[in-house]
């Protein structure tokens, strides 16, 4: 067997086919790399190759609609691109139960966002601040002037903070650049004005500047959503006590918060990938807001109402845009905003929080009641069968006798499929 080496000298300047053909050596054998990644779908491949570097194809997610919601008066649908079965499902659910009650009600913060820039080695770190702070027109006026277009749309530099942090090698000065990024996610917008001014304060400090980026704990962009459930459409007065107790478990146990966050950006994540955003950085604000208080707690709380039925609301960080970055280039991401009418920022946002709400009232529900793997194995079972090898009509075959059985897993797939065969 010939030794690879993952030094593809030249891969980046080679056609896509011509990468693939590179690759040979490293697939299993057998496999088609053409045939499996040649169709980029709705994506040109002039634009995967500009999208990303060494691009080979696409990873297709698929999408589906959350139906039912009702968020602030008005019934919506919102696509969710996920691969994990019940994600979708848990949303329709929770929204049908809560529409007696109103749905979704949502407030958003609006669409500061924060670019840090730190300095080293001030020597008179307070007197530094106060220099900072005197001189906010001259850094209004240098940041402004990175994105004229972000002016004429009423954002810019709004406001600036410094901070004193104390360090292994000293005291340093973290000035914070509060950015009104308008329907933008503002990255590239704050990014640059953080490398436009760093300089500028280094002279004015006497310090040295090192990073200048934006800060994904986006806290002056909170989105907030809450609904109410009445105890009759979630099972009776004993399934809303049973619940809280189970939400309160997040509140004392960050084990066991961890886990019902992440049942919170399933929804979150499926919508912010959809539109095109930045998954990555929704995820890291959300679990850095979770964990201010010095311990990691939920995004969600819990109540019961004066009548008896359950009350949720959540809270999170949500960096999102309409415009800037895939969100502008990718048809789909297009196609997602236009059928939920999200024409701005904030709109986008505030569907994003009564998603993760639901989704969180859906986990707690399944979790306090049946348990997770009742409803999420049953509409599991076709992937299962799928991975057995089944085919057309026998998909459905399968996942419907292993779902009358009770036995949902590879094994019992591989069985059936082979009785079913012969």
């Amino acid at each position: 067997m010939t030794e690879r080496s993952s030094r593809l000298t030249g891969f980046a300047t080679l056609s896509r086919s011509e990468r693939l053909d590179a690759l040979k050596d490293w697939l299993p054998e057998g496999t088609d790399a053409s045939g499996i990644l040649g169709n980029t779908g709705v994506l040109s491949g002039d634009l995967v190759d500009r999208m990303v570097e060494n691009a080979i194809g696409v990873m297709p997610v698929p999408l589906g609609i959350a139906t039912n919601m009702v968020v602030d008066g008005e019934d919506v649908l919102i696509p969710m691109a996920t691969e994990e079965s019940s994600v979708i499902a848990a949303v329709c659910n929770a929204a049908k139960r809560c529409r007696a009650t109103g749905g979704f009600r949502t407030s958003y913060a609006g669409s500061l966002t924060i670019a840090q820039v730190q300095i080293l080695d001030v020597a008179d770190p307070h007197r530094a601040r106060l220099e900072i702070l005197r001189r906010f027109e001259e850094m209004r006026d240098l940041c402004n002037q990175v994105d004229p277009m972000l002016v004429e749309l009423g954002g810019g530099l709004r406001d600036v903070e410094v901070r004193l942090l104390d360090g292994r090698h000293g005291r340093m000065v973290v000035v914070h650049l509060i950015v009104d990024t308008r329907d933008a996610m503002g990255a590239n917008a704050v990014n640059t004005m953080a490398e436009r001014i760093a300089p500028v304060l280094a002279d004015w400090t006497g310090g040295r500047s090192l990073l200048r980026i934006l800060s994904n704990l986006a806290d002056r962009r909170l989105t907030r959503a809450e609904a109410v459930w009445p105890a009759d459409e979630i099972g009776g007065a004993a399934v809303v006590d049973t619940m809280l107790e189970a939400a309160e478990f997040a509140v004392i146990d960050p084990y066991r918060a961890a886990t019902h966050n992440k049942g919170i950006m399933n929804g979150v994540s499926a919508v912010v990938l959809a539109t095109g955003n930045d998954t990555r950085a929704i995820e890291a604000g959300a679990h850095a807001y979770a964990a201010q208080s010095g311990q990691y707690g939920p995004l969600t709380r819990w109540e019961k109402t004066a009548d008896g039925g359950l009350a949720g609301s959540i809270e999170l960080p949500l960096s999102l845009g309409i415009v800037g970055g895939a969100t502008r280039i990718h048809p789909v991401a297009q196609l997602a905003l236009g059928i939920m009418r999200a024409e701005s920022a904030g709109r986008l946002s505030r569907l994003v929080a009564a998603v993760g709400l639901a989704q969180n009232f859906g986990a707690v529900r399944a979790l306090a009641t049946d348990g997770i793997q009742k409803g999420h194995m049953a509409l599991h079972a076709q992937n299962i069968a799928i991975a057995a090898g089944a085919e057309g009509d026998e998909i459905s075959r399968i996942a419907d006798a292993m779902k009358a059985r009770g036995e949902i897993n590879a094994s019992m797939a591989a069985r059936l499929l082979a009785e079913l065969r012969t």
